[in-house]
């Protein structure tokens, strides 16, 4: 590692902390292939330092007026506004999204912090007076204390606001562990919020690999943490948090993967359902958990839907996301183009019609980067790897049925149930899809179903660990405890012990 290569440390109480762990990993510009950064990877006693920084702002940041709170994230909110493009420009230079795309992910990410902005009508209760006896009975909703993120790399922004302005609000202190592939939008926040006038130790941030995400698991001061990315990862970090033994059961919510289908029917708008296919198969490159990796043809619409697809795929302009022209840059790393690409092949030796072949793809000038073209499969059957798994790239699958029955059967069947969408002109069609489809969020003629702030975001089946979704009012909820109080005063009390079960009066 040259003298000029920059670090990309930790952030505990307040400031930045540099790295004893004495281990690192090259952050890359997928565009090009340069290792533009060494990010830090923290070890037990780092995630432990964050941790006790953490455990020692909550009981202040508790008892301040949910107001306060609120006030200070209304100044970050005005500070992500000011520093909006820089955001974009980070995310884009670490994980290879368009610039356009990136600065989309930003909006999308402070909108979950004007939600907290509202705390102080979020965190009201109900009360009923003289519910029998003299008695009023009402309810409160506590913070737990420490609460940790597990963000993935393809929304280093999006991600960790979905949960920390919601955990900041509702009382909680937080440790967020970014992906070590796009850690530098952590840091932004991390001064951004510090700026804003939280107190040092409310928001910390470890970086990190498996030791800082197994440390957060089983440290016994940490209440509650929430995961996004992969099925495998969150059902570890489920199943591992949920092992946790102590006065206190770790509270989990795991976001997992997603095999998205979007359903095509004869007489859906075709060019909408096209432009809408294109843009969420090859958006981000394929790698959203939102992305549309599957396109349903019902009945006689494959051949149209084939023929308008082909050539919108053939022209995408993939170059380097920080050019405004860009519709599509290239993916986060060569081990993941490599893997993209396996699974390309493996869709051809299984016999799937190879329609457009995005492998070999270059671009002049960044021959060293990690693109791909897109690529687009005809006749793919349900018993396919590439329909199975989540490639995560810029692959799209054509699968065709005979008519809506097969193609809810189809979906229903896949052990992924995050995002679905239906293309039709048939309200009725709608309302039994919607109905009948067994998948979190749906969309009817929108692409990417992904809910507003106010609502909240989550799958179904193992595309969700946890009773909770994220963000909106099952977020709120999930970072607070639920508390009933009943209270009458002595004036009220019949002298004498009861002993009956106590009933309204």
């Amino acid at each position: 590692m040259s003298q000029q290569t920059r670090r990309i440390e930790h952030f505990i109480r307040g400031e930045i902390v540099p790295s004893t762990s004495g281990r690192s990993q090259d952050v890359t510009n997928p565009a090009t292939g340069e290792v533009t950064a060494q990010v830090a990877l923290g070890s037990v006693e780092e995630v432990n330092a964050a941790v006790a920084a953490a455990s020692e702002a909550a009981p202040a940041w508790a008892d301040t007026a949910p107001l306060k709170r609120a006030r200070v994230l209304f100044k970050f909110k005005e500070l992500i506004e000011r520093h909006h493009e820089d955001l974009a420009k980070a995310i884009t230079s670490e994980h290879g999204k368009v610039l356009s795309d990136a600065r989309g992910e930003v909006v999308r990410g402070l909108e979950i912090v004007e939600f907290a902005c509202g705390i102080p009508q979020l965190l009201k209760t109900q009360y009923t007076d003289n519910i029998g006896g003299g008695i009023d009975n009402w309810q409160l909703r506590q913070p737990l204390g420490v609460t940790a993120g597990i963000t993935p790399f393809n929304f280093p922004v999006m991600v960790p606001l979905w949960m920390a302005p919601v955990a900041l609000a509702t009382g909680n202190s937080f440790v967020l562990k970014p992906s070590e592939r796009d850690p530098t939008p952590s840091l932004i926040m991390a001064d951004l919020l510090k700026q804003a006038g939280l107190p040092d130790g409310v928001f910390n941030v470890v970086q990190g690999d498996k030791t800082a995400v197994d440390t957060l698991l089983h440290h016994p001061d940490v209440k509650a943490i929430s995961f996004v990315g992969s099925t495998p990862i969150a059902e570890y970090v489920y199943t591992e948090g949920s092992r946790r033994k102590g006065a206190w059961p770790l509270r989990v919510q795991a976001l997992g993967g997603a095999k998205n289908h979007l359903v095509v029917m004869p007489d859906a708008d075709l060019d909408q359902a096209v432009d809408a296919l294109i843009g969420a198969a090859y958006g981000s490159a394929g790698e959203r958990c939102m992305a549309i990796s599957v396109a349903v043809a019902v009945g006689n619409v494959a051949d149209r839907l084939i023929d308008a697809l082909i050539p919108r795929v053939k022209s995408l302009k993939i170059m380097n996301g920080m050019e405004e022209a860009a519709e599509m840059g290239p993916v986060v790393s060569a081990q993941h183009k490599a893997k993209i690409e396996s699974y390309i092949e493996e869709g051809v030796r299984a016999g799937a019609k190879l329609l457009v072949d995005g492998r070999g793809f270059k671009v002049s000038g960044h021959e060293n980067g990690f693109f791909l073209g897109g690529t687009l499969f005809d006749d793919v059957t349900p018993e396919m790897k590439i329909y199975q798994e989540e490639i995560f790239g810029p692959v799209l699958c054509v699968v065709r049925v005979p008519d809506l029955r097969a193609a809810v059967e189809l979906i229903n069947a896949h052990e992924y149930g995050n995002g679905v969408s239906l293309f039709t002109s048939d309200g009725n069609t709608a309302r039994e899809f919607s109905r009948r489809i067994e998948v979190g969020m749906v969309g009817v003629n929108v692409p990417i179903p992904v809910p507003m702030a106010w609502h909240s975001f989550g799958g179904w089946k193992r595309s969700l660990f946890g009773d909770m979704h994220i963000y909106g009012d099952e977020g709120v909820r999930f970072y607070t405890r639920y508390k009933s109080i009943m209270q009458r005063w002595p004036q009220s009390i019949v002298k004498g012990a009861e002993f009956t079960m106590p009933v309204a009066k």
